[in-house]
């Protein structure tokens, strides 16, 4: 069963790939690479992302990670990787589909769970990104969910469905843990997510893990191991990783204005800008400014990925 879904999906996707990504199915998004990709900053929003052909590869903080066709990837907070198909070609492109989930949908599921229906969950933060084998339950499901592309008229009534059911898939699958907490309000990820969002929005201007702990509604040591188990890294590196690609999104508007766009971005200090800059892209930012201009509006910078 899991090979014959995963060839329909392959057909689905390459039929209904569009350069927008977009499809008209609200949250899904259908992703397709005909060559291999340079390693490109974006955002793993809040997803399920599931590959049907290829091999991804990201980075997240320090940590390398990477996921093929039958795999899928579930994200529960905005986190900043640098990612990339590693190879992909015309007669046999990177395809993948994206499905952005909302906390309230998924509580919605987790309350018409029957008692003793789920296990108890551990008080501390799962990893906000996690990548598993799809099950055919699962892969079934994303396939009749991307059948309703071709009967447009079936999608108002029976997308809303088969989108429950595939919460459902991965909230009782080996991950289950990320997603359930992901809809509880007051789960430890939750609050991380909370802090992940305040970070984002207030990336340049510079703070204590304490006001952010605060924020999260949670004491320092609690907050600042919970962000590390769900982020892999600490929130000051996760600020700086936010201010990284937030000035390469500046540098390929602008490339001529460096200065004033590392200042912008929250650093006092244009050789640390620099000297970090580098070590994050591979090439200082006047270097890279110039490779960056020819691929303005490409995409994958902002938004979800798989």
């Amino acid at each position: 069963m899991g090979f014959m879904a995963l060839d329909e999906l392959r057909d689905l996707l390459l039929r209904h790939a569009r350069p927008d990504l977009g499809t008209s199915i609200d949250d899904v998004l259908i992703f397709k690479a005909e060559r291999p990709q340079p390693p490109t900053p974006t955002t793993y929003g809040k997803v399920l992302a599931v590959v049907a052909q290829g091999t991804k590869r990201f980075a997240l903080g320090e940590q390398l990670y990477e996921y093929r066709e039958g795999q899928y990837l579930v994200a529960s907070v905005d986190l900043p990787v640098t990612a990339h198909f590693a190879k992909a070609s015309p007669g046999r492109p990177g395809l993948g589909v994206g499905l952005t989930l909302h906390p309230a949908a998924i509580a919605e599921v987790l309350l018409q769970a029957a008692p003793g229906d789920l296990p108890e969950l551990d008080d501390d933060a799962p990893p906000a990104l996690t990548i598993s084998t799809a099950s055919a339950e699962l892969l079934d499901a994303v396939v009749r969910l991307l059948r309703l592309l071709d009967r447009p008229s079936d999608i108002a009534v029976l997308a809303p469905l088969v989108k429950r059911e595939i919460l459902w898939r991965l909230i009782t699958s080996d991950q289950g843990a990320i997603v359930r907490q992901f809809g509880l309000p007051d789960s430890s990820l939750s609050h991380v997510a909370r802090a992940v969002q305040w970070i984002r929005d207030h990336y340049a201007q510079p703070f204590s893990v304490e006001d952010v702990a605060r924020l999260a509604g949670m004491s320092a040591s609690a907050f600042y191991r919970n962000f590390r188990a769900a982020t892999a890294m600490s929130p000051i590196q996760f600020q700086k990783q936010i201010r990284l690609q937030q000035a390469r999104l500046q540098l390929a508007a602008a490339p001529g204005d460096i200065a004033a766009v590392s200042r912008r971005v929250g650093y006092d200090s244009p050789s640390q800008f620099s000297r970090e800059y580098r070590r994050q892209f591979g090439a200082p930012p006047s270097q890279d400014a110039k490779l960056l201009t020819p691929a303005r509006g490409r995409g994958g910078s902002a938004g979800i990925s798989v």
